[in-house]
Protein backbone atom coordinates (compact mmCIF):
# COMPACT_ATOMS: atom_id res chain seq x y z
CA UNK A 1 0.00 0.00 0.00
CA UNK A 2 1.20 3.39 -1.25
CA UNK A 3 1.77 6.45 0.91
CA UNK A 4 -1.26 8.02 -1.36
CA UNK A 5 -3.61 5.43 -0.37
CA UNK A 6 -2.55 5.00 3.59
CA UNK A 7 -2.71 9.30 3.02
CA UNK A 8 -6.15 9.39 1.35
CA UNK A 9 -7.94 6.25 3.91
CA UNK A 10 -7.02 8.46 7.04
CA UNK A 11 -8.58 11.73 5.19
CA UNK A 12 -11.46 9.68 4.78
CA UNK A 13 -11.51 8.28 8.38
CA UNK A 14 -11.07 11.71 9.74
CA UNK A 15 -14.25 13.37 7.59
CA UNK A 16 -16.51 10.35 8.45
CA UNK A 17 -15.16 11.23 11.99
CA UNK A 18 -16.08 14.81 12.08
CA UNK A 19 -19.51 14.17 10.37
CA UNK A 20 -20.55 12.00 12.99
CA UNK A 21 -19.39 14.53 16.13
CA UNK A 22 -21.36 17.02 14.21
CA UNK A 23 -24.60 14.71 14.00
CA UNK A 24 -24.18 14.29 18.11
CA UNK A 25 -23.50 17.62 19.04
CA UNK A 26 -26.00 19.36 16.82
CA UNK A 27 -28.71 16.79 18.80
CA UNK A 28 -27.23 17.46 21.91
CA UNK A 29 -27.35 21.67 21.28
CA UNK A 30 -28.09 23.26 18.06
CA UNK A 31 -27.66 26.42 19.67
CA UNK A 32 -23.91 25.97 19.41
CA UNK A 33 -23.93 23.54 16.82
CA UNK A 34 -25.63 25.01 13.56
CA UNK A 35 -24.38 22.11 10.86
CA UNK A 36 -25.08 19.19 10.66
CA UNK A 37 -22.08 18.21 8.56
CA UNK A 38 -18.42 19.91 8.51
CA UNK A 39 -17.73 22.87 5.91
CA UNK A 40 -16.78 21.65 2.59
CA UNK A 41 -13.27 22.68 0.93
CA UNK A 42 -15.19 24.99 -1.17
CA UNK A 43 -16.68 26.90 1.33
CA UNK A 44 -13.68 26.71 3.68
CA UNK A 45 -11.45 27.90 0.68
CA UNK A 46 -13.99 31.29 0.15
CA UNK A 47 -14.02 32.02 3.86
CA UNK A 48 -10.34 31.85 4.19
CA UNK A 49 -9.62 33.87 0.98
CA UNK A 50 -8.72 37.46 2.84
CA UNK A 51 -6.36 35.89 5.01
CA UNK A 52 -4.27 34.64 1.73
CA UNK A 53 -5.29 38.38 -0.21
CA UNK A 54 -2.74 39.90 2.44
CA UNK A 55 -0.16 37.99 1.01
CA UNK A 56 3.38 37.56 3.34
CA UNK A 57 2.45 40.38 5.68
CA UNK A 58 1.84 38.86 9.53
CA UNK A 59 -1.69 39.44 10.29
CA UNK A 60 -4.22 39.08 13.49
CA UNK A 61 -6.48 36.19 12.30
CA UNK A 62 -10.17 35.26 14.68
CA UNK A 63 -12.08 32.28 13.95
CA UNK A 64 -15.18 32.21 15.68
CA UNK A 65 -17.02 29.05 15.83
CA UNK A 66 -14.57 26.36 14.62
CA UNK A 67 -16.58 22.94 14.97
CA UNK A 68 -14.65 20.65 14.42
CA UNK A 69 -12.02 22.41 12.45
CA UNK A 70 -12.62 22.26 8.59
CA UNK A 71 -12.15 25.79 7.95
CA UNK A 72 -9.22 25.63 10.43
CA UNK A 73 -7.57 23.02 8.20
CA UNK A 74 -7.55 25.59 5.32
CA UNK A 75 -6.53 28.90 7.28
CA UNK A 76 -3.77 27.07 8.77
CA UNK A 77 -1.33 27.37 5.61
CA UNK A 78 -2.55 30.69 4.36
CA UNK A 79 -1.21 32.03 7.60
CA UNK A 80 2.02 34.12 7.01
CA UNK A 81 5.18 33.64 9.30
CA UNK A 82 4.55 36.31 12.32
CA UNK A 83 0.54 35.61 12.20
CA UNK A 84 -1.14 34.59 15.18
CA UNK A 85 -4.91 33.11 14.82
CA UNK A 86 -7.60 32.88 18.35
CA UNK A 87 -9.65 30.43 17.81
CA UNK A 88 -13.07 30.38 19.73
CA UNK A 89 -15.34 28.05 20.17
CA UNK A 90 -18.63 27.93 22.54
CA UNK A 91 -18.44 23.74 22.33
CA UNK A 92 -16.41 22.00 25.03
CA UNK A 93 -15.85 18.95 22.98
CA UNK A 94 -15.04 20.78 19.72
CA UNK A 95 -12.63 23.22 21.71
CA UNK A 96 -10.85 20.05 23.33
CA UNK A 97 -10.46 19.16 19.65
CA UNK A 98 -9.32 22.16 18.15
CA UNK A 99 -6.62 21.91 20.69
CA UNK A 100 -5.38 18.75 20.15
CA UNK A 101 -5.50 19.74 16.21
CA UNK A 102 -3.03 23.09 17.18
CA UNK A 103 -0.89 20.67 19.07
CA UNK A 104 -0.26 18.12 16.19
CA UNK A 105 -0.66 19.70 12.99
CA UNK A 106 2.14 19.67 10.93
CA UNK A 107 2.81 23.34 9.33
CA UNK A 108 2.84 24.10 12.93
CA UNK A 109 5.74 22.33 14.53
CA UNK A 110 8.02 24.37 17.16
CA UNK A 111 5.23 27.40 16.59
CA UNK A 112 1.65 26.26 18.25
CA UNK A 113 1.65 29.37 20.69
CA UNK A 114 0.95 31.54 17.60
CA UNK A 115 -2.66 29.58 17.64
CA UNK A 116 -4.44 29.87 20.74
CA UNK A 117 -8.02 27.94 21.42
CA UNK A 118 -10.33 29.95 23.49
CA UNK A 119 -13.52 27.95 25.17
CA UNK A 120 -15.76 30.55 25.38
CA UNK A 121 -18.61 32.70 23.68
CA UNK A 122 -17.12 35.38 20.93
CA UNK A 123 -19.50 38.34 22.82
CA UNK A 124 -16.99 37.78 25.90
CA UNK A 125 -13.91 37.13 24.01
CA UNK A 126 -11.18 40.00 25.09
CA UNK A 127 -7.63 39.04 23.90
CA UNK A 128 -6.44 42.86 23.77
CA UNK A 129 -5.37 42.25 20.01
CA UNK A 130 -7.46 44.18 16.64
CA UNK A 131 -8.18 41.49 14.01
CA UNK A 132 -7.23 41.69 9.84
CA UNK A 133 -9.20 39.29 9.31
CA UNK A 134 -12.66 37.32 11.14
CA UNK A 135 -14.01 33.79 9.63
CA UNK A 136 -17.19 33.40 11.24
CA UNK A 137 -18.61 29.75 11.24
CA UNK A 138 -21.08 31.09 14.39
CA UNK A 139 -24.80 29.35 13.45
CA UNK A 140 -26.51 32.89 12.82
CA UNK A 141 -30.21 31.51 12.30
CA UNK A 142 -30.18 29.60 15.52
CA UNK A 143 -30.14 32.94 17.39
CA UNK A 144 -32.32 35.36 18.39
CA UNK A 145 -32.04 39.06 16.38
CA UNK A 146 -30.97 40.92 20.00
CA UNK A 147 -27.89 37.84 20.10
CA UNK A 148 -27.31 38.11 16.18
CA UNK A 149 -26.86 42.34 16.71
CA UNK A 150 -24.58 41.39 19.95
CA UNK A 151 -21.82 39.52 17.73
CA UNK A 152 -22.04 41.64 14.65
CA UNK A 153 -21.35 44.73 16.47
CA UNK A 154 -18.87 42.96 18.67
CA UNK A 155 -16.97 42.14 15.38
CA UNK A 156 -17.02 45.09 14.20
CA UNK A 157 -15.15 46.50 17.57
CA UNK A 158 -12.78 43.48 17.07
CA UNK A 159 -11.95 44.13 13.53
CA UNK A 160 -9.08 46.76 12.12
CA UNK A 161 -10.28 49.99 10.35
CA UNK A 162 -10.32 47.95 7.15
CA UNK A 163 -10.46 44.61 8.42
CA UNK A 164 -12.39 41.88 6.68
CA UNK A 165 -15.27 39.37 8.01
CA UNK A 166 -16.37 36.81 6.15
CA UNK A 167 -19.19 34.57 7.35
CA UNK A 168 -21.75 32.18 5.36
CA UNK A 169 -25.48 31.12 5.57
CA UNK A 170 -27.21 28.09 4.76
CA UNK A 171 -29.88 28.48 1.22
CA UNK A 172 -33.34 27.90 1.42
CA UNK A 173 -33.26 27.62 4.95
CA UNK A 174 -35.91 30.70 5.36
CA UNK A 175 -38.21 28.30 3.23
CA UNK A 176 -37.80 25.21 4.99
CA UNK A 177 -38.36 26.70 8.21
CA UNK A 178 -41.48 27.72 7.06
CA UNK A 179 -42.14 24.58 5.87
CA UNK A 180 -42.03 22.69 9.44
CA UNK A 181 -41.37 25.52 12.80
CA UNK A 182 -43.73 27.37 14.23
CA UNK A 183 -44.79 30.30 12.96
CA UNK A 184 -43.07 31.99 16.00
CA UNK A 185 -39.67 30.33 14.69
CA UNK A 186 -40.43 31.26 11.36
CA UNK A 187 -40.79 35.34 12.51
CA UNK A 188 -37.57 34.80 14.59
CA UNK A 189 -35.36 33.48 11.48
CA UNK A 190 -37.35 36.09 9.50
CA UNK A 191 -36.24 38.98 12.06
CA UNK A 192 -32.48 37.32 12.18
CA UNK A 193 -32.38 37.62 7.99
CA UNK A 194 -33.31 41.25 8.55
CA UNK A 195 -30.43 42.13 10.66
CA UNK A 196 -28.24 40.87 8.79
CA UNK A 197 -29.14 41.97 5.78
CA UNK A 198 -28.57 45.72 7.40
CA UNK A 199 -25.28 44.82 8.29
CA UNK A 200 -25.01 43.19 4.50
CA UNK A 201 -26.20 46.91 3.07
CA UNK A 202 -23.96 48.63 4.84
CA UNK A 203 -20.56 47.08 4.99
CA UNK A 204 -20.55 44.01 2.04
CA UNK A 205 -18.20 43.79 -0.91
CA UNK A 206 -18.68 40.37 -1.74
CA UNK A 207 -21.01 37.65 -1.91
CA UNK A 208 -20.42 34.46 -3.45
CA UNK A 209 -22.83 31.10 -4.03
CA UNK A 210 -21.03 27.43 -2.80
CA UNK A 211 -23.49 24.77 -4.23
CA UNK A 212 -20.66 21.93 -3.42
CA UNK A 213 -21.39 22.37 0.49
CA UNK A 214 -23.85 20.44 2.42
CA UNK A 215 -25.90 22.10 2.27
CA UNK A 216 -25.78 24.82 -0.50
CA UNK A 217 -24.32 27.57 1.62
CA UNK A 218 -23.98 31.60 0.59
CA UNK A 219 -20.76 33.30 1.80
CA UNK A 220 -20.71 37.37 2.81
CA UNK A 221 -17.42 39.47 2.80
CA UNK A 222 -18.04 42.73 4.65
CA UNK A 223 -15.38 45.26 5.92
CA UNK A 224 -15.05 47.55 8.50
CA UNK A 225 -14.73 51.48 7.10
CA UNK A 226 -11.53 53.25 7.51
CA UNK A 227 -12.30 56.32 9.48
CA UNK A 228 -11.50 59.46 7.67
CA UNK A 229 -8.89 61.99 9.37
CA UNK A 230 -10.76 64.43 11.20
CA UNK A 231 -8.59 66.84 9.08
CA UNK A 232 -9.13 65.45 5.91
CA UNK A 233 -12.95 65.82 6.48
CA UNK A 234 -12.24 69.38 7.02
CA UNK A 235 -10.86 69.92 3.57
CA UNK A 236 -13.48 68.16 2.09
CA UNK A 237 -15.92 70.95 4.04
CA UNK A 238 -13.98 73.68 3.01
CA UNK A 239 -14.19 72.88 -0.64
CA UNK A 240 -17.89 72.11 -0.86
CA UNK A 241 -17.69 76.25 0.25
Amino acid sequence: MDDWTTSHDRVLRQRNAEGWMFLIEAARDLRTTGALAPSSKALARLLTAPVQDHGTRPLNVLEAGAGTGSVTRALIPRLAPGSHLDIVEANARFASGLRRLVGTHPRLAGESERITVHHALVEQLDTGRPYDVIVSGLPFTNFTPAQVETIMNRYLELLQPGGTLTYFAYRGTRYARALTASRAEARRHRAVEEVLAGYQRRYATGCWAVWGNLPPAKVWQLRRPVKVPAQAALNVTAGAA
